[in-house]
Formats: C-alpha cells, structure tokens, sequence
C-alpha cells in the first residue's frame, strides 16, 4: 500500500502521550510539534488510527506544507498542491478551520476564502470543469500556520474524536473524552489496581479506564469520513481495522472500578453513559459525598476533575472541598491522587505540594495536573505475573 504522512492533532500538553499510542500502533512519529504528532503509515494506518487513538482530536492527510507571508504566496502553494489525487470530480470541499500563530497571516475567514478558490482552480485545470456540483463525499480540509510555515491536512474523521458515542448525557463542565484517557495514561494505573473519581459527573474517567481495562477500541462503535473514500483507502481496511478492535475485547475482565457524585441525577446521567458504552457492568457508580469517601484496600488511585470554581458563586465553596478532598486522599493507605483543575489554590487546600505538576490546555483554559505518587504495591512472585 501507499505510503502516505498523517497528522493527528491533540491537547497541548499531551503530545507525548499521543505519540507513545501511535509507536504502540507500529507506526513511524516524524514530527512532535505543540499539539499534534505526525506519523507515516498505509492506508490501512488511517483506519487503525481512527478506531484505535485515545487520545488524539482527529486524523488528517497532510496533504503537504509551504511557506507563505502574503496572501498571494497562501494562493499559490495550495494551488501548487495534488487535490486531484485526493478530491474526485463530486468531490464537496471547504477549509473547515484556519488556525494561525505567530504569522503575518492571522484572518481564519480571508485564508479559508482564498484556499478555497485555489483549490478550484486547481481542480478546474485537472478536471476540465468551470463548476464543481459538490454532490459527492465531503472533503473538509485543514490547516495551521506557525511562523509563517503552512500545514495543510485533509480531515478523515469527520466529528472529533472525542466523540466516542457513548456520552449523550453530561455534566455541566464534562472532560472531552480523550483528555480522560490521556490523563489515565499519564499515571502508572493498569487494570489490576483500583480507581476511584469521586467527583464523577456524567461518568467520563470511570468509562474510559473500563475501556481501556476491556481492550475496546475508542471508536470502533462510530463512524468516520473517510469510510466513503474508496479511492484512497478500500472498504475492506475498515472492516479488517473493527474486527482486529473486536479480537481485542475483553469483557470478562475484573476490575474495581468505581464513580462518585452528590448529585442522585448525574449518577444516573453516568450509569446510562456507562451502558451505552458497553461496560456498565465494570463500574460501581454511587452517590457519595466527597467527605464519605473512604476504600478498605491498599494502593488505590483517585483520578478526578473537581470544580474549578467557574462560576462566582461557586469559589467560596472551594476551599472546603479541596481541603476535605486532601483530608480523605490522606487518610486512604498508599493510594496515588492525580487532579486536574484551573483552581490556583489547589495544592494549598490539598495540604501537599504536588510531587509533579503538568500544563494542560483544556480547550482554552489552562489548567493542572497534580500528581501525588502512592507506594509502588509489592511486587508479585514471577508465576504470578506470568499467568
């Protein structure tokens, strides 16, 4: 097959992560740049990227990059580009987003208007048309400008990534789906230890370690643009793509998994999401206030997203819950507490300094990730680790 370079765009702060799961993959990282990875693979690669990532936003071809500080320059490399080999006669097309920094072209609207004419004219040359119906698949396209360097992908996924399916109920401040995963990722949690989210919501943490613990596939259950790209990848690596996803399956696994809010409503919010993603039968959800939360077993994790405080009314409440949080993670035995919250005082009311702290971008807001390490379990005898 083909060889072809992807880009998969991902929350800033996370890139090592992204790029540890497309090496898992098998595939070659060529480039680690401030919130996306790029990667070469078959066309084979865009399916299992698409079904298999956890933690990246979408899959997109670069379609190829070139220098541009006028307008003109953005005409003509795009021009310059091979559309013909990925956008047929039908073909429908837009610059689905523009993003620009640090470059002397900033306007999103006047760079997707202008790209969007080169692209025409282009396939004008090629195809022999003056007018393009747009009756076919979509083709959305992409692209990022640093310091002037233009990026130029053509989206497969379609929605983002983020969107397993699963969640059609939330909370009012929900965690994107694979910023949860990552952040799992980030600690050392496998699926023979214990976690809790004592702050759980519509169920996000608690849902995608399940995933992760059952070996399911984050997108196997969705359904992709490039599904219908049959000129560049065959239905038949799709197919083979979702039935390597479900030889993967475990279900049957044991874990102990568990998800806490004070509010009745958002635990069942979390448990139908649970359902819907298949592995409600992997997760004890409870209404539990944050100062009942107590576990009898040892070296346990507390992964979280508490309130930050985004509304005024709701800061003055922080100090307290912060500080009951810390009080109850204290008075668990050797158990491991990651948070992620944009509330500043967050280590002081926790009563600790953070043995690692991370920056991340949620969305637009910058947030943080503590990280205070319980004891490493004792190590299990060889045979046990072998079965």
């Amino acid at each position: 097959m083909k060889k072809m370079s992807f880009i998969a765009p991902c929350h800033f702060g996370l890139e090592s992560v992204l790029k540890r799961e497309i090496l898992d993959l098998g595939y070659e990282v060529t480039a680690v740049e401030d919130g996306r990875v790029t990667f070469e693979g078959d066309a084979a690669a865009l399916c299992r990227a698409n079904i298999f990532l956890r933690t990246a936003e979408r899959v997109l071809i670069r379609v190829g990059n070139f220098h541009a500080e006028t307008f003109e320059e953005l005409f003509q490399g795009t021009k310059n580009l091979p559309w013909e080999d990925y956008i047929p006669e039908d073909g429908k097309f837009w610059v689905a987003k523009a993003a620009s920094v640090k470059s002397k072209l900033f306007s999103p609207s006047d760079m997707q208007s202008i790209m969007k004419k080169a692209m025409v004219e282009r396939l004008r040359s090629v195809y022999h048309k003056e007018w393009f119906a747009e009756s076919g698949n979509s083709f959305p396209v992409r692209v990022f400008l640093m310091k002037d360097e233009v990026v130029i992908g053509l989206d497969t996924t379609g929605e983002s990534l983020h969107k397993r399916g699963y969640r059609k109920l939330t909370a009012k401040a929900p965690i994107a789906e694979n910023l949860a995963a990552a952040l799992i990722m980030l600690t050392p949690w496998k699926r023979d230890r214990i976690l809790v989210d004592p702050f759980c919501g519509s169920g996000t943490f608690p849902i995608e370690a399940a995933m992760m613990a059952a070996r399911m596939a984050p997108g196997v259950n969705r359904s992709f643009l490039a599904e219908d790209w049959e000129h560049i990848v065959e239905r038949k690596a799709w197919y083979q793509a979702v039935e390597e996803a479900n030889d993967m399956l475990d279900l049957d696994v044991e874990v102990d998994i568990q998800g806490y809010d004070i509010d009745d409503k958002m635990v069942s919010i979390a448990r139908e999401n649970a359902r819907l993603a298949g592995v409600e039968q992997m997760i004890h959800f409870q209404r539990r206030a944050i100062d009942q939360l107590s576990h009898p077993k040892k070296y346990g994790f507390l992964i979280t997203n508490p309130p930050y405080g985004e509304r005024i009314e709701d800061k003055a409440n922080l100090p307290d819950l912060y500080r009951t949080l810390g009080e109850r993670y204290k008075a668990l035995d050797s158990w491991s507490l990651y948070v992620i919250s944009a509330y500043e005082k967050a280590e002081q009311y926790l009563g600790r300094k953070a043995d690692k702290n991370r920056k991340i971008y949620n969305g637009m807001m910058k947030t943080y990730y503590y990280q205070f390490m319980g004891p490493k379990p004792p190590h299990r005898d060889k045979k046990k680790q072998g079965d």
